[in-house]
């Protein structure tokens, strides 16, 4: 109900400006098109303003869905922002060839040269989002210059409307609009600012960094002069390892330590993958960390006969703070673990999780895509015949748990589609926030 809620407030927001706008003393008609485009100019404006919020993690907001979801909902969502704030001019253009000369930025009025800046500033944000990977742009860089095109495109896009103020005569118009934009900005400085001070205040301690194997090393933080927070098992926090939390760039990644612990004790798990992980392992001892958490839907309490975990890879993360936190707590409901590696050598916490096996009612069961010659186990990857093979029937009555690379979630979910089991009886998390 709380989703349906924040759906309705966000809708809200869209398009409560927009009919405003419609309100009170009216300019001259115009033409269909020309009042058209306008119309979805103005609706992609007020998208790109409140993207600033769906990225300001808000719990309230995020626990419906997940942050996960709600980054990729912001990443489609711009995608819809920008193809109305693009087909805004493209309409005026071909309906109006006259204004085809405000394309030249030297003679064309500042209003004008504003939302071309803000459409090109969004078009070269969009660019470098989906094929940041293929540009081989690092994430740090990518991030710092996703959130100046950002601002640029928004202020534009603003002073662009200010400029032609064909629908602002009304002085409550301009003070609706005034409003909103106090609000993006406040949006911003909530993300940028307060948020950062509240984190600076509670520092964590690594006090120990300790090798798994598959190219991972875990970070364990203790709370320096606070009592930390309490997080559910499958939750994840954002990590500033190397400056502070006013630092553009933090890293989320799931918790792996049990949820249990009293002493407000947080690991992370985290595989070498290139740019900021390849130097987690060179983290000293004592250093002092910033965590900003916890946040995620992708946790344990839904009533089930048993729990099935199925990990792909550094998947395995959440996986772990689910395990140990079920033994440390000494549920009795039977756990199947059905975990996917390359090899056998790159099982991470292929030990522990055989000490586990005597704390709970815990089966595990690898799936290696490079089977070393005498392996007797599963090999391949995770099908619905390897489900089939492992999991008790009636399939539906299970809780299900899905985290690893995106192709392997998707032919996971597909596979409890075919077995019957409902949306609603499984939980996936995508860990590519980008």
């Amino acid at each position: 109900m709380r989703g349906v809620v924040w759906l309705i407030v966000y809708l809200f927001f869209i398009l409560a400006p927009l009919f405003a706008l419609l309100l009170g003393s009216l300019p001259p008609a115009r033409s269909f098109w020309t009042e058209f485009s306008v119309a979805i100019g103005y609706a992609g404006l007020a998208m790109m303003g409140l993207q600033f919020g769906l990225t300001a993690r808000f719990r309230h907001v995020t626990e419906p869905w997940g942050e996960d979801v709600i980054y990729h909902f912001h990443r489609q969502i711009s995608l819809v922002a920008v193809a109305l704030v693009v087909a805004h001019p493209i309409i005026l253009f071909v309906t109006r060839p006259e204004l085809l000369v405000l394309l030249n930025s030297f003679t064309a009025p500042w209003r004008a040269r504003f939302a071309a800046l803000s459409t090109y500033s969004l078009i070269a944000l969009v660019v470098m989002a989906l094929w940041r990977a293929k540009l081989k742009i690092r994430y740090e860089t990518w991030h710092l210059t996703h959130i100046v095109l950002a601002v640029v495109a928004v202020t534009a896009g603003i002073l662009h409307m200010v400029g032609w103020s064909f629908y602002l005569g009304d002085p409550w118009k301009r003070g609706l609009w005034i409003a909103l934009t106090v609000s993006w900005i406040g949006l911003l400085a909530y993300v940028r600012i307060v948020k950062p001070l509240v984190v600076l205040r509670r520092p964590y301690r690594v006090s120990e960094v300790r090798k798994e194997r598959g190219n991972t090393w875990t970070l364990v933080m203790q709370p320096d002069g606070h009592d930390g927070f309490r997080f559910r098992p499958g939750q994840f926090g954002w990590l500033t390892v190397w400056g502070s939390p006013f630092k553009i760039t933090a890293h989320p990644f799931s918790f792996s330590s049990s949820a249990a612990a009293s002493d407000g004790r947080v690991e992370m798990s985290i595989r070498e993958l290139g740019d900021f992980t390849d130097e987690i392992g060179k983290v000293p001892v004592g250093r002092r960390v910033y965590i900003d958490g916890p946040y995620g839907a992708f946790t344990l309490g839904h009533p089930a006969d048993m729990h099935v975990l199925i990990a792909g890879g550094v998947g395995i993360t959440p996986m772990m703070s689910m395990i140990r936190t079920l033994a440390d707590q000494g549920d009795e409901r039977p756990v199947l673990l059905l975990y996917g590696s390359k090899d056998w050598d790159a099982i991470t916490f292929r030990e522990e999780l055989e000490v586990l096996k005597t704390r709970l009612d815990l089966t595990v069961v690898h799936v290696l895509e490079r089977p070393p010659a005498d392996w007797k186990g599963e090999s391949g990857f995770i099908t619905v015949e390897v489900l089939e093979r492992h999991m008790p029937a009636p399939f539906a009555d299970h809780e299900y748990f899905i985290c690893g690379p995106d192709i392997m979630m998707d032919a996971i979910e597909g596979a409890l589609g075919k077995l019957n089991v409902p949306i609603s009886k499984y939980h996936s998390e995508r860990y590519s926030f980008v």
